[in-house]
């Protein structure tokens, strides 16, 4: 790794609230004598491939990984963006590996995977974003998998042009890209992120025709009136599929949670959700947005 020297973040836990006992979940790493478990850890450690599963430090590593499912981190595990509340490494990262779509495809078959979930880190240090990556890989994918459905869950790629047609030429079943917090947080929490940028990108996959998903993480400071506002904006660009879900701080250094939203709480969102028009809304304290992923999708329910 080669990250960056970049302020350190002066955020501790001492301010959060405390833990309700709904998310008093065992945040752990792989269970060795899970044996599903296992051959997910070895065939990544084998193509030596990153996951957001590992890089996020998602607590639903070991549920994921359980049922031999995992998300596909492109371009290295160094982002070139800094948001308070990731998990993910940030500073300079190393060039792409030019046999990374090669061994996720392999890796995919070696899980017997029918739905492929693909990101990647911010790659603001190439031209195209690293959507020429993503292709390679779709397309190494569909070589060998032809009927396994793949979800890309694309970086905004500061909405270039050229960029997300390399995309849309992928054809993906599922476009994703996470919207992540309200408007007056992004200064905050995704300072090098737009909210109108994300809003645009998601405008654009859902004009072109494809099935366009995005998330939302609360707990951040939001209000429930900016949350519903934040989701109207989503629904009137078109997007269909909406993952909502609770922050947990990674680390001291992070962002700290400011609100622990009730279970009722996104049982309601839920609700308003669909009523606004959301084709599927999955919310709850613990979804992410690559959460069951293949039980999102309309022809899975």
């Amino acid at each position: 790794m080669n990250p960056l020297k970049k302020k350190p973040r002066t955020h501790s836990f001492q301010n959060a609230p405390e833990k309700p006992d709904w998310l008093k979940v065992k945040l752990s790493f792989p269970d060795p004598k899970n044996n599903s478990v296992a051959i997910v850890r070895d065939s990544l450690k084998e193509k030596k491939l990153n996951t957001v599963c590992e890089s996020a430090s998602c607590p639903n590593l070991n549920h994921c990984w359980s049922r031999k499912t995992a998300t596909y981190m492109l371009g290295g595990d160094i982002c070139t963006r800094r948001c308070s509340y990731c998990d993910v490494a940030s500073g300079k990262p190393f060039p792409l590996d030019p046999e990374e779509p090669k061994r996720v495809a392999e890796s995919s078959i070696a899980l017997g995977l029918k739905h492929v979930v693909i990101t990647a880190v911010n790659r603001d240090d190439l031209e195209d974003g690293g959507a020429t990556h993503f292709a390679k890989t779709v397309k190494e994918i569909r070589k060998v998998l032809p009927d396994c459905k793949i979800e890309l869950l694309i970086p905004d790629l500061k909405v270039k042009q050229e960029a997300l047609e390399i995309i849309f030429e992928c054809n993906p079943d599922v476009f994703n890209h996470n919207l992540e917090t309200v408007k007056r947080l992004f200064p905050e929490v995704a300072p090098q992120k737009r909210y109108e940028r994300s809003l645009d990108v998601l405008r654009i996959a859902s004009q072109k025709g494809f099935l366009t998903k995005s998330g939302l993480i609360l707990g951040m400071g939001e209000t429930l009136e900016e949350v519903k506002e934040c989701m109207q904006d989503l629904a009137s660009v078109g997007v269909s599929l909406l993952t909502l879900g609770q922050y947990l701080q990674p680390t001291p250094t992070h962002l700290p949670v400011k609100e622990y939203i009730a279970p009722q709480v996104f049982k309601d969102l839920r609700i308003y959700g669909k009523s606004i028009g959301f084709k599927g809304v999955f919310s709850g304290p613990l979804v992410r947005s690559s959460y069951h992923a293949d039980e999102q999708i309309p022809w899975n329910q």
